[in-house]
């Protein structure tokens, strides 16, 4: 007799149905993981709401976490009962990318929630190569955050961020969150955090911001002479623009974001950067060779020691049930939110 699960399936963009399905089976070299946690990305709202997935129907979620339950043929180095965080990139290992060691460019990728199933389910299979083993003591929630973390730090090593660095981070979401944390770590003398969002610039005082704005006029007014790295992470022409504007002479900006809209710059911005000499980086996913990377090793070992703060950024923890009107209005923005997590096996 098949087994069943619980899970999210999208049949199409804002038409998500919680169901019962078989649960997957691990084939050659793959594992099952019991889902602990599975977050909530900036990049699954429009997709469930809106914009789709490159297949359907599909089972959505890629900021995830579990416990293995059951290990495929050929697979060593793993075992049962071992707490697993997922980097949601499947590289071919073939292209020119892969072989130079740039996964997060890789051409032919797979990706877990929007290239074949994720993890809004109870079950999830996943390819060994894809199994990233947590420290001893680390909280299931925590290596569900593992993902925002690890692109905060990818866009930072775009940079030249260190010591005495001045450092605006626009746009404090999760990955904002991070980048503060991980700007501060690094040696920042000043983090600015820009958000209209009231509360989430609060929560990036939190974070460690020694300065917040909720507006242009008030970044610009810190701004000073400028900042040395700018961090974009809102992914709004208005936030992209305002990016560089902050910059120094010489400063750098590394955007994150992914914009739903044209993006133009003014005259007088563009004229700004061409003038400062400014550097503006592209930051695209989150990994480094060896797969998946620096970016992923850092952040397990500062989830272990505690330098990064993660359960003051959680505003909702939901059971799967939830999830087709939390992810309704997250789409309309009728509920304030930081990380929503899913916990589809919680009693």
């Amino acid at each position: 007799m098949t087994e069943t699960m619980t899970a999210a399936v999208m049949h199409a963009p804002g038409d998500i149905r919680v169901e019962s399905v078989d649960v997957p089976k691990p084939g050659t070299g793959d594992v099952l993981l019991k889902v602990a946690a599975c977050g909530v990305c900036g990049s699954d709202i429009p997709r469930m709401n809106f914009a789709g997935a490159y297949l359907l129907p599909i089972i959505c979620g890629h900021e995830f976490s579990g416990h293995i339950v059951e290990i495929g043929a050929d697979v060593e180095g793993l075992e049962i009962g071992q707490l697993a965080t997922v980097p949601p990139l499947i590289p071919c290992n073939e292209c020119e990318s892969c072989l130079d060691g740039h996964f997060s460019l890789c051409e032919n990728y797979g990706y877990f929630g929007s290239r074949q199933d994720g993890a809004y389910a109870q079950y999830v299979v996943v390819n060994a190569g894809n199994i990233f083993l947590m420290p001893e003591g680390v909280d299931p929630r925590a290596a569900a955050m593992m993902d925002p973390s690890a692109i905060a730090l990818h866009a930072i090593y775009k940079t030249k961020l260190g010591e005495g660095s001045r450092v605006a981070v626009i746009g404090a979401g999760p990955i904002g969150l991070f980048a503060i944390q991980w700007a501060k770590l690094m040696g920042a003398s000043e983090v600015l955090a820009v958000d209209v969002n009231q509360q989430k610039a609060d929560m990036a005082v939190e974070a460690g911001a020694t300065l917040t704005a909720v507006n242009d006029e008030e970044a610009i007014a810190h701004a000073g002479k400028g900042f040395d790295v700018i961090i974009e992470s809102a992914g709004v022409p208005a936030t992209i623009a305002l990016a560089t504007k902050l910059t120094a002479r010489h400063g750098e900006a590394a955007f994150i974001g992914i914009p739903h809209k044209t993006v133009e710059l003014e005259k007088a911005v563009f004229s700004h950067f061409l003038r400062k000499e400014v550097s503006l980086h592209g930051s695209w996913n989150s990994f480094s060779a060896p797969f998946p990377g620096r970016e992923w090793v850092e952040s397990a070992r500062a989830f272990a020691d505690g330098s990064l703060k993660w359960e003051f950024m959680i505003t909702h923890e939901l059971s799967l049930d939830e999830l087709p009107l939390t992810m309704k209005q997250l789409g309309e923005r009728s509920i304030f939110s930081s990380k929503v997590l899913f916990l589809p096996n919680r009693d």
